[in-house]
């Protein structure tokens, strides 16, 4: 919690009540390896904030093939944002790739801290920036981009998740075959 405090205070200037308020919804869980948080189909109000780990979510096309939209490592939320904004049935599904530990708050309680402390609100505002831009940097990223350039955006978004991320959820994350990944990997290593 501590992280997550600190992170907020350096944006803003926190209350000791909006401090409080924030514990009071929060809530540390840790989950193990291959766990699941939100799945697809389900109703969301909860959004994870990580402290340790690595997540991901991801969505299952009509074949059966999965698409992973986006991991999570320390300090990154992650949730069916969609889901969650729209009050609708999920179409992602987040689980844990590695043994991880979150901070999990309730949707509907956390949007109530713009109401009580209004302060919140630049910080929040800043995140969610951050995530739209994410989001389109990868949209752009998967349409312009060669393979090999979008790999290596990915080892310098995500440094060191090669070692705990199996290959076939890297390349369902970059729109490539696991042979491809394996090919882009070699080329990089010529270089």
């Amino acid at each position: 919690m501590k992280n997550l405090i600190n992170r907020i205070k350096n944006s803003i200037s926190l209350s000791t009540e909006a401090e409080k308020y924030i514990y009071s919804i929060a809530e540390e869980k840790s989950f193990s390896k291959g766990e699941i948080l939100i799945q697809e189909g389900q109703t969301v109000n909860k959004t994870f904030f990580v402290i340790h780990g690595s997540l991901r979510s991801f969505c299952v096309d009509k074949e059966g093939k999965e698409h992973t939209l986006q991991f999570a490592i320390q300090d990154w939320w992650i949730s069916d944002f969609i889901a969650m904004y729209n009050h609708e049935p999920a179409s992602l599904t987040v689980e844990c790739i590695t043994d991880s530990t979150v901070i999990e708050f309730n949707a509907q309680m956390l949007a109530q801290i713009y109401l009580q402390f209004p302060e919140f609100e630049p910080f929040q505002r800043k995140t969610l920036e951050r995530h739209v831009v994410s989001l389109h940097k990868r949209i752009l990223n998967q349409l312009q981009l060669t393979a090999l350039e979008r790999y290596n955006v990915f080892i310098e978004q995500y440094p060191n998740i090669e070692q705990h991320v199996p290959n076939y959820h890297i390349a369902s994350y970059l729109g490539i075959t696991q042979q491809s990944l394996s090919r882009v990997r070699a080329e990089k290593a010529k270089k």
